[in-house]
């Protein structure tokens, strides 16, 4: 390597000797530069860069600037190609392979291409055959925690409170009591725009955005926003390549349990539609 500065040189000379000279006087770390050494100073001071608007807490003044254009919703950065903007740069850097096709991290078992590193870490599980995420009621493990949690709505409907006009079931009590509403058509909370009427708080809330047009839910991605944050979590399997409704008869897996349902019939042969 090459530098323009001797003191870029100098610096970069400590990586081969493993040189340290930036030493804590709390602790035994060591540091190649004085700005690590101050960071890690945090740590034992306590100092930190709370945010206004929410409970977070960071020890990197970049870190907390970077943080509150979330609330702000202040987009930096442009794409070219298209109208879309994004908060970070690292963002903007991973939309931009849409465009250009890019995938550069690579699998070195199977050469599968990958345009983000969390895709290829992800897919390395499959390989390795690591299942970090453990079901607390039984002894199954899995490679993705969205696998886990599906697998754990099957333990919730066997210690589950049932409704006895349909066929749902639900953890809580109280979560059975506010969906009998639906059967009891007691619908207390009123829209204040039009005439409409809802079981629930959450619903009226989800509704009044059609009228407000707010989205406030946005994916880290591409900055595409919803209404719905069920609907951010489905859009944001399309960027993950993830596919928790997994196929108990093939090797197959789905984004969506609909998709699931509709492929199994070709296994039982089921045809519900009839002339």
């Amino acid at each position: 390597m090459v530098f323009t500065y001797k003191n870029h040189l100098i610096r970069h000379q400590k990586i081969h000797t493993g040189e340290k000279p930036y030493q804590c006087s709390q602790c035994d770390k060591a540091f190649l530069q004085s700005t690590h050494l101050t960071n890690h100073l945090r740590k034992h001071t306590g100092e930190n860069y709370p945010c206004n608007e929410c409970d977070k807490v960071f020890s990197h003044k970049s870190s907390l600037l970077s943080h509150q254009r979330r609330h702000t919703g202040e987009k930096l950065y442009n794409c070219s190609q298209c109208e879309k903007g994004f908060p970070h740069n690292s963002q903007l850097i991973s939309h931009l392979r849409i465009h250009t096709g890019e995938k550069p991290y690579m699998c070195n078992e199977c050469n599968k291409t990958f345009t983000m590193n969390s895709h290829l870490k992800m897919h390395l599980k499959i390989h390795i055959g690591e299942k970090i995420f453990e079901c607390s009621e039984c002894d199954k493990a899995f490679l993705q925690k969205s696998h886990l949690l599906y697998h754990q709505n099957i333990h919730a409907r066997e210690n589950s409170y049932s409704c006895s006009q349909c066929d749902n079931t639900f953890s809580h009590e109280s979560k059975l009591k506010n969906h009998l509403k639906i059967h009891t058509d007691q619908k207390v909370y009123q829209c204040s725009e039009c005439d409409k009427a809802f079981s629930h708080n959450s619903q009226l809330i989800s509704h009044l955005r059609t009228h407000t047009g707010e989205k406030p839910f946005h994916c880290n991605h591409c900055g595409k926003s919803f209404s719905l944050n069920s609907n951010l979590i489905k859009h944001t399997k399309t960027h993950t390549g993830e596919k928790p409704y997994q196929c108990s008869e093939c090797d197959k897996a789905f984004l969506q349990n609909w998709q699931l349902q509709k492929h199994l019939r070709t296994h039982t042969g089921e045809r519900p539609y009839q002339c």
